[in-house]
């Protein structure tokens, strides 16, 4: 279902929470739970997957993850401020460690001059740790897109939660 090669960041993901102890939670927008599905596709990864929010809508990231009204207001909902909101949300609203988060524009729709399609924001927040923030602009269709975000956030949370 899955290209190998996100399995395989997937499987590592999995091994270094083990390795360090931790739970993890995704909080997803324009992914639409394309992450969780990623990470639970490697059997035993109920060892260290807590769960996973599927916030596509303004009112969804308020409820389930406590984004403030004001900062997707002021911000967008894409944006660094939004993503970095929606990690510390999903670890506040779970019992997980370390979380990654996603919100962007995977088009064709939906894009503004500030915002093209293919402008993902992510974030990884980790307990006693700083959280990261990055910032793409994928080419590509739709699926291209979002294939692309799953596994820029991989890498993300990969290399987060080796430290």
């Amino acid at each position: 279902m899955f290209p190998e090669i996100l399995i395989i960041m997937a499987e590592d993901l999995i091994s270094a929470c083990r390795k360090n102890g931790l739970r993890l939670t995704l909080a997803e927008s324009c992914t639409g739970g394309l992450v969780a599905g990623c990470v639970t596709a490697v059997s035993g990864s109920s060892d260290v997957f807590d769960r996973g929010f599927v916030a596509y809508s303004n009112q969804a990231k308020m409820e389930m993850l406590g984004v403030g009204a004001d900062i997707l207001k002021n911000s967008g909902a894409v944006s660094e401020e939004v993503a970095i909101a929606m990690a510390i949300g999903a670890i506040a609203n779970s019992n997980a460690d370390i979380s990654l988060s996603i919100t962007g524009i995977a088009g064709p729709g939906g894009s503004t001059d500030k915002k093209p399609v293919g402008l993902v924001h992510m974030a990884v927040a980790r307990k006693a740790h700083e959280t990261r923030h990055e910032r793409h602009v994928f080419k590509g269709d739709r699926e291209r897109v979002r294939v692309q975000a799953v596994e820029s956030g991989l890498k993300l949370l990969n290399a987060v939660a080796g430290n």
